[in-house]
C-alpha cells in the first residue's frame, strides 16, 4: 500500500488532469455553440491558443494587480460587433455553464469585468462604440463600449456650447460609469451622468433586446445606478446633453501646510458645496517635497471649473471664500472641451484627438471611498496628514469631490444611487506601486486598509457609504454560489445604495431570477434566511 506523501500528488494530478480536461470540453462546446447561433465572424473570438488573445486581454486591463501570473483568465474573450452576437454569447454561456464578464473600458477598482474564479467568458464591447449626437434635439446615443473621452471629442465636434456631466478620466468606459452613477466637474450643476438617461438598450438573460418602454420603469430605474452588469448586458444609452458657455474658467491653486492649507482645507468644506452650482471646486491631498530639502509636507491642490468668465469667478470667490485670495493670475479661460483636456492632466498643446486614445499604462493599484456629511474637524486633519509620512505614501491620494447644487435636489430613491442631499463631499482614496511581488502589494494595500479605518469617526454612518464606480470588495462579496442571503450581502449593497438595494433585489428577481449575471458585487438573487 502506498504511502500518503506518494498517493496525494498523483490524486492532485488526477484532479487538475481532470479540471483541464473539463474546461476544454467546455470551451470547445462553448465556440461550437457560437459557430452555430451566431454569424460571428471568428475574427472576433479569441481562445487562449489565439495570437492576439494576450494583446486583446491586457488592453482594457486598468489595475495590474489583475493581471499576474496566478490571476484566472477567460477562457474565451468575445468582441462582438452588433447585438446578434451578444444574445449568442449569452446562450451559449447558459448552455454550457460559463460565466460571463462584460467589459467596456475596464477601470473597475476589483477587476470585475475580466477576472473570475470560475470558466468564464469575457464580452468586451470594445467594437460597438458608436455615438450619434443630434444637436437640435441635445441627446447622443452611444454604445455601452464608447469612452467618456470618445463621447466628449464627438459632442465637440458638433457644437462648442454642448457638453454631458460625466468623469475626467478619458479612457473610461461608459457602460460601467453611466450605470453606476457617474459624477464629474459639472454634477454640482447638472447631476451624475446616470441622471441625464433617457433610454437605453439592453439584452436580458433570455436574449431579448429591450429599450426603455419595453423594459419597463422598473428596470430602467435599476440600471441607472445600479450597475448594469447585474441585470443585462446594456448596448447604447441615450443622454440628454446640457449647455455651456462658449467660455468657461479654470484654476489650479496649490498650497502647502506651511502655506496655510489646515484651515484653508477647513474652511473648504463648509464652502464647497454651499457656493453657486456653476462652480465645482475639488481638492486633491497628496505628499510633495518641501522647499526645504529632503522634507516631505502636505499639499493641498484646489482644482476648479466654473462656467463662466473669469471677473465673475474672481467676484463671486471673493464673496465667497476670501481667505482663498484668489486672483486673475491663477485663472485661465476656456473652451469646455479644453478644459476636459486640462482635468485630465493632457497640454494644452494636444489635439483634441488624444481623447479618442484608449491606451493606458496599468499600474498596480488600491482604492476606497467614503463620504463626509459634516465638516472634518481641524484637528483631525491634522492627524490625517501624519498617513502622508508614511513609507507607502508617495503615491496616496486623496480627492475631495463636493456635492451640494442640484445634487440636493434630487430624491435618494430617483436612481439607485442614493448619496444626495446630506453629503458634503465624497472622499476617493487611492494609493499605487510598482513592483508586482505579493509583500509590497500587501504592504500598500493593508496601509489603505488603515487609513481607511482612521477616517471613520468623521464620515457617514449607518450605513458607513461609499461610491459604487469606486468597487471595494473590502466591505464584502457575495457568495460562490447562484444565491446570496440579504444578510451577507447588505455587508456591502447597504453602503453603495442605502435603502434602494431593497427595489434593486426586487427588480434582479423580476428579470434575472436564476442570477445568470453575477459577479462578486453583483445584486443578488436572494436565498430566503
Amino acid at each position: 500500500m502506498k504511502s500518503p506523501s506518494f498517493s496525494m500528488p498523483l490524486f492532485l494530478l488526477v484532479l487538475f488532469s481532470f479540471s483541464w480536461a473539463t474546461s476544454a470540453r467546455t470551451h470547445d462546446s462553448f465556440l461550437q455553440c457560437l459557430s452555430l447561433h451566431s454569424d460571428i465572424n471568428a475574427r472576433l473570438i479569441y481562445t487562449q491558443n489565439s495570437s492576439s488573445y494576450e494583446s486583446v486581454l491586457e488592453l482594457s486591463v486598468r489595475n495590474a494587480r489583475f493581471s499576474t501570473p496566478t490571476t484566472p483568465r477567460p477562457l474565451v474573450i468575445v468582441t462582438p460587433s452588433n447585438v446578434s452576437h451578444i444574445q449568442a454569447t449569452i446562450n451559449c454561456s447558459r448552455e454550457h455553464d460559463m460565466q460571463i464578464r462584460i467589459r467596456s473600458g475596464g477601470h473597475d477598482y476589483e477587476g470585475l469585468s475580466y477576472v473570475s474564479k470560475v470558466p468564464f467568458v469575457i464580452i468586451d464591447l470594445i467594437n460597438m462604440r458608436s455615438i450619434d449626437v443630434d444637436t437640435e434635439e441635445k441627446t447622443a446615443w452611444i454604445q455601452a463600449g464608447a469612452t467618456i473621452g470618445e463621447l466628449y471629442y464627438r459632442i465637440a465636434e458638433k457644437s462648442a456650447t454642448l457638453a454631458f456631466p460625466a468623469g475626467v478620466c478619458p479612457t473610461v468606459g461608459v457602460g460601467g460609469h453611466f450605470s453606476g452613477g457617474g459624477y464629474g466637474m459639472m454634477t454640482r450643476k447638472f447631476g451624475l451622468a446616470a441622471d441625464q438617461i433617457i433610454d437605453a438598450h439592453i439584452v436580458t438573460v433570455d436574449g431579448r433586446i429591450l429599450d426603455r418602454n419595453s423594459m419597463g420603469e422598473d428596470l430602467f430605474w435599476a440600471i441607472r445606478g445600479g450597475g448594469g452588469a447585474s441585470f443585462g448586458v446594456i448596448v447604447a444609452w441615450k443622454v440628454k446633453l446640457v449647455s455651456v458657455p462658449s467660455t468657461v474658467t479654470v484654476f489650479t491653486v496649490n498650497r502647502t501646510l506651511e502655506e496655510n492649507a489646515t484651515k484653508l482645507v477647513h474652511k473648504w468644506q463648509s464652502v464647497a458645496e454651499a457656493i453657486d452650482e456653476d462652480l465645482y471646486f475639488r481638492l486633491f491631498l497628496r505628499a510633495v517635497n518641501s522647499s526645504q530639502e529632503g522634507k516631505r509636507t502636505v499639499q493641498a491642490s484646489f482644482t476648479s471649473l466654473f462656467l463662466g468668465r473669469i471677473d465673475q469667478l474672481i467676484a463671486l470667490m471673493q464673496e465667497s471664500f476670501p481667505e482663498f485670495g484668489l486672483v486673475k493670475e491663477d485663472c485661465i479661460e476656456m473652451s469646455w472641451i479644453q478644459s476636459i483636456l486640462y482635468f485630465a492632466e493632457i497640454p494644452q498643446s494636444e489635439s483634441l484627438d488624444v481623447l479618442l486614445n484608449r491606451t493606458v499604462t496599468a499600474g498596480f493599484f488600491k482604492g476606497k471611498s467614503d463620504y463626509v456629511t459634516e465638516p472634518i474637524p481641524e484637528i483631525a486633519l491634522e492627524g490625517l496628514w501624519q498617513w502622508f509620512y508614511e513609507d507607502e505614501s508617495e503615491t496616496l491620494g486623496l480627492i475631495f469631490s463636493p456635492y451640494g447644487g442640484i445634487m440636493d435636489e434630487i430624491s435618494e430613491s430617483e436612481t439607485p444611487f442614493p448619496h444626495r442631499a446630506g453629503n458634503l463631499y465624497n472622499i476617493h482614496y487611492g494609493v499605487s506601486w510598482e513592483e508586482e511581488d505579493a509583500s509590497t502589494s500587501q504592504k500598500h494595500i493593508n496601509f489603505m486598509r488603515r487609513l481607511y479605518k482612521y477616517m471613520e469617526p468623521y464620515v457617514s454612518k449607518s450605513p458607513r457609504a461609499a461610491y459604487m464606480n469606486y468597487r471595494d470588495l473590502d466591505l464584502g462579496s457575495n457568495n460562490k454560489g447562484k444565491y446570496t442571503s440579504y444578510t451577507q450581502a447588505s455587508r456591502w449593497a447597504l453602503k453603495y445604495f442605502k435603502n434602494n438595494f431593497n427595489k434593486l433585489i426586487h427588480v434582479k428577481n423580476m428579470v434575472d431570477p436564476q442570477n445568470f449575471f453575477r459577479h462578486e458585487q453583483s445584486v443578488p438573487t436572494l436565498l430566503r434566511e
